[in-house]
């Protein structure tokens, strides 16, 4: 596996590496003590979910208050996805603004997203089969979420608005300055 920084450098993208033959494949898909030597602290997962959507379908922008924050590792088994990290952290360098990665069955990259970050995905495939563990249980009472189309993220999602699927909930989230359920950068929430 290997490990990179991205421009918001606790964001992180994975690249396993696929052994394959004409039989198929295989693929180390998490190695926790890897990724813990990497990020130089301990990542308890304790749940992985899955959904499947169409071409179009915008999850997002989703996040978890403490004590139920969440960092989330991310990859696609099936299809394609923009996925997109945004800083939520005030006082952060890099507040309000956000990473971007492709992730695709084809190309197997994975994306760590860390708390104090909302995230969502934009499907680019029919059928795309999503699949994240995360470190902290669902909570309702803690759940938040940001506009996707807040005009101070400027995100391109590639596809055109007319284009998207959301639910009635995504289409009615706050944008990120009319908000104050944000987290503190100077907090380490890893642990």
């Amino acid at each position: 596996m290997e490990f990179k920084k991205t421009y918001i450098s606790d964001v992180i993208v994975i690249e396993p590496k696929v052994h394959g033959d004409s039989r198929g494949y295989f693929v180390e898909t998490f190695r926790a003590d890897k990724l813990e030597e990497f990020l130089g602290y301990k990542i308890n997962f304790c749940q992985d979910n899955e959904s499947k959507s169409s071409k179009g379908v915008l999850r997002g922008l989703h996040y978890q208050l403490a004590p139920f924050a969440q960092t989330k590792l991310v990859r696609v088994i099936q299809g394609k996805v923009l996925d997109v990290a945004v800083d939520i952290r005030k006082n952060s360098p890099t507040f309000g603004q956000y990473v971007a990665v492709e992730l695709s069955a084809e190309n197997k990259k994975q994306m760590l997203i860390p708390r104090g970050f909302a995230h969502g995905f934009v499907v680019l495939e029919d059928d795309t089969i999503f699949a994240y563990k995360v470190d902290n249980y669902y909570s309702p009472e803690c759940d938040r979420g940001i506009s996707f189309d807040d005009e101070s993220l400027n995100i391109d999602w590639i596809l055109n608005k007319e284009e998207l699927k959301l639910s009635d909930k995504d289409t009615k989230q706050p944008k990120l300055n009319e908000t104050n359920d944000l987290f503190e950068f100077e907090t380490n929430y890893y642990f």
